[in-house]
């Protein structure tokens, strides 16, 4: 939510997640421990806490976003309108948050939700995403579905300058693509 100093910015990115948890065998093998057994002890926490996201999407003005959308889905399973956003109008520059909506819709009988950031450390917040799967999973469970594919949007996906040489050494260290 803060200016963390100078990035790198890539092109805008848009990706299809078919499942994840703690237990995925890319996080488990390709994954920095320490942030996983961080993100795993603090992921229902932020997804709960008022301070994190969680905050944002169940009490937000009085509102439990989760709650309405699961219930705007039973109602018109058809719709597109099961969007919940986690900004404010005029809310300072330095609160607004990374993730800043988030859509659910049923398709072929399973939820499908997007998730939209205005930007990502693509470095340091890969982890975000399990605790966003099981926003989702919580939702698909109130509607009595199966998950389906979990979509992000970056706007501006980045590295911070500072961690530019551990990337780097990140990406020499993978195999060449076939």
């Amino acid at each position: 939510m803060e200016d963390g100093g100078p990035i790198i910015e890539g092109p805008p990115v848009l990706f299809e997640i078919a499942s994840l948890g703690w237990n995925d065998p890319v996080l488990l093998r390709y994954g920095d421990r320490a942030r996983i057994a961080h993100w795993s002890r603090a992921s229902r926490e932020c997804a709960e806490d008022a301070g994190g996201f969680g905050g944002r999407l169940r009490d937000r003005h009085g509102v439990d976003q989760l709650r309405w959308a699961a219930g705007l889905l039973r109602a018109r399973p058809w719709t597109t309108s099961a969007w919940v956003s986690l900004t404010d109008p005029g809310e300072p520059a330095d609160s607004v948050p990374c993730l800043v909506a988030l859509a659910f819709r049923l398709r072929g009988y399973r939820l499908v939700m997007t998730a939209m950031f205005r930007s990502q450390n693509v470095y340091r917040a890969y982890l975000s995403y399990v605790p966003l799967r099981e926003v989702q999973l919580e939702v698909a469970d109130r509607l009595g579905l199966p998950a389906g594919p979990m979509r992000v949007f970056v706007d501006v996906p980045h590295v911070a300058v500072e961690d530019a040489e551990r990337v780097a050494s990140i990406l020499a260290a993978q195999p060449e693509a076939a």
